[in-house]
């Protein structure tokens, strides 16, 4: 452990792209992040337990410097003895019916929680955390049943409110039976990972380490050589969100799977479905894949906090249904829409996404278009050369984007070819999930006023560039034994526009912005901790298009046409109502209220689907 910790932070001094120093200040966030991540849902730990840790808070950078454990050692000593305790709390509390006429509430954000002073208050907690878990359950048979009643489904058997509860509590009885098997599983090892990836994510939170079987994971998930659903998923504070859907995967060709959502639990065909909180990534991976055409079950909580249930049968991904997708559209003028999921490009001589816009740039020309409209919403980004290669699609020779790397000065990648491909108007659309490669072109679009960009209140923010570091490479003859140590992702670079500006932080901000469900909420690289800062160079040398935008007049026209659109005014309600919502992340623990606030959720997104058609 001493050489991983110090080959590691040795690399991430010599190679990350704005190394930090070691100092107090670096240690107080440390301790905050890893004491955050050692009970993210505060269920365990007691106040006394944060005092006593709380010593450590100004010399973990002194410890790391010498290669010490200490504080790592007594923090796990800690976790491990209170979890322990905890483990009859949930026996004891699911052993008896939960009263669900009485009116009280729990508190689902850890974040506005106080730790417990007692070994009693922490009682308390479990037991509202336990009738929270099999509120859900309950509200979800009796949904079911209902449904049954209303379609005459005899094969679903009428049961009794008592006999629901009761199932309701065994079910979650096995779910926590299974969570403190895994708590008992999550050995020294892992939580040692835990606490190096913490000084890793300190740097930024796309610097990780990555232990060996992690990389294993991450190679997979990357080369897409093995068969699942097609989303990648991230941890944070307990939960399992998916952070990204694979083009052409399962998850992207079913559908109803987006980035954001919560997976709650996984259950594989007809199986009970098992709750992955708390669970580690790479099991809640490994559940999560599985054989081309079985079934797995996801059960989610939306962005918009209903929870609902995907079904998705494992597939490969199909890169045909990915690649570049044009259309005509009739509004009494012919617009040229390109749909592009993702700036693909096979290396290995196969077809890559500049080639395939071209291809259709130019049908779309063949066909009189009068615009066209470059759709890279939800796309996360990918082969740079390619941006490089679209944007000199629109516009003469001249640079797309600046590539920065540490004590070197900026590089501006250009487009050397003077050749316009198409010089009409053009619209490029973008939403919060436009990310990396999109938004460099969004931006250079934007840059040149070659065209609009339009979508919601930003894109995604995130304008670094990454690269594995083999720790070991780096480890002395004497320490071969200890191999393999891991790997540390670590930032390099960062991406500026061509007007001197980075995408990192703050992404592509539209020139004309429309209601989006999210707009009001923190979301991309904002929302994530210790995120790189937004900062600027100079500005390369360019020329502007030559026809001029009245982007006023086109905004103030655009507005017009929102404040009229039924589905536009419903989007902007939906927005205020999940601010709200967020703000109050206080859920009642009352039946009644509980399933009617779940009820209106359930309505405002059937509602949503049926206006998007």
């Amino acid at each position: 452990d001493e050489v991983t910790l110090q080959i590691m932070t040795a690399g991430l001094s010599s190679g990350h792209y704005q190394p930090l120093t070691m100092d107090d200040a670096f240690s107080e966030k440390a301790y905050k992040l890893y004491v955050e991540r050692l009970d993210p849902g505060k269920k365990f730990l007691l106040q006394p337990d944060i005092n006593e840790l709380a010593a450590y808070k100004q010399n973990i950078d002194d410890q790391i410097t010498k290669g010490s454990f200490e504080f790592f050692e007594k923090s796990f000593s800690l976790i491990n003895q209170r979890i322990k305790e905890c483990e009859g709390y949930y026996k004891e509390i699911l052993a008896k019916p939960f009263d669900f006429e009485q009116n009280e509430e729990f508190e689902t954000d850890p974040d506005k929680l106080a730790y417990a002073a007692t070994a009693a208050e922490l009682k308390e907690t479990w037991r509202k955390y336990l009738k929270y878990q099999v509120l859900i359950r309950l509200s979800e048979t009796m949904d079911a049943q209902e449904k049954a009643k209303e379609k005459n489904d005899t094969t679903v058997k009428a049961k009794t409110f008592a006999e629901m509860e009761e199932d309701a509590r065994k079910k979650v009885l096995k779910s926590n039976d299974e969570l403190f098997k895994r708590y008992a599983r999550f050995d020294r090892g892992d939580r040692i990972a835990v606490y190096l990836n913490t000084i890793c994510n300190l740097y930024d939170p796309h610097t990780e380490f990555y232990p060996p079987a992690d990389k294993e994971n991450f190679d997979i998930t990357m080369s897409g050589k093995l068969e699942g659903i097609g989303a990648q998923l991230q941890e944070k504070d307990g939960q399992i969100r998916v952070s990204n859907i694979v083009p052409g995967s399962a998850s992207w060709r079913q559908g109803q799977l987006k980035a954001g959502d919560v997976i709650l639990k996984v259950g594989q065909g007809a199986q009970e479905p098992v709750d992955v909180t708390d669970m580690k990534l790479d099991d809640v991976v490994k559940m999560v894949r599985g054989k081309k055409g079985t079934e797995v079950r996801l059960t989610v909580k939306k962005v918009d906090g209903s929870i609902t249930v995907i079904s998705i049968i494992r597939d490969i991904v199909v890169l045909e249904d990915t690649y570049a997708q044009s259309a005509v559209i009739e509004t009494g003028r012919k617009i040229g829409y390109i749909r592009l999921a993702s700036f693909y490009n096979d290396f290995k001589g196969g077809r890559n996404c500049s080639d395939d816009v071209k291809k259709e740039l130019l049908k779309l020309k063949e066909e009189g278009v009068q615009g066209i409209i470059l759709d890279l919403r939800d796309n996360g980004g990918g082969s740079l050369q390619d941006v490089i290669n679209m944007a000199g699609f629109f516009i003469a020779k001249g640079p797309v984007v600046q590539v920065k790397q540490r004590d070197f000065p900026p590089v501006a990648y250009s487009d050397k070819d003077p050749a316009v491909i198409y010089d009409g108007p053009l619209m490029v659309m973008v939403n919060e999930n436009s990310a990396s490669a999109s938004e460099i072109m969004a931006a250079a679009i934007q840059d040149y006023k070659r065209g609009v960009v339009i979508g919601s209140n930003t894109t995604f923010g995130k304008g670094t560039v990454q690269q594995f570091m083999d720790l070991d490479e780096y480890v002395l003859p004497q320490f071969d034994t200890l191999k393999p140590l891991g790997q540390v992702k670590l930032t390099i670079q960062k991406f500026y526009r061509i007007n001197g500006g980075t995408t990192q932080l703050k992404g592509v901000v539209p020139d004309i912005t429309l209601p989006d469900i999210l707009r009001y909420l923190e979301y991309g690289e904002k929302e994530l901790e210790y995120p790189m800062p937004y900062d600027g160079i100079k500005a390369a040398n360019y020329d502007r298009w030559n026809k001029k935008i009245d982007l006023g007049k086109l905004a103030k026209n655009s507005q017009a046409r929102v404040n009229k659109n039924e589905f536009f005014k419903f989007i902007e309600q939906m927005a205020m109502e999940l601010k709200a919502d967020r703000d109050n992340s206080m859920v009642p623990l009352q039946l009644s209220k509980y399933r009617g606030e779940n009820k209106k959720r359930k309505e405002n997104s059937k509602k949503f689907e049926e206006l998007q058609k």
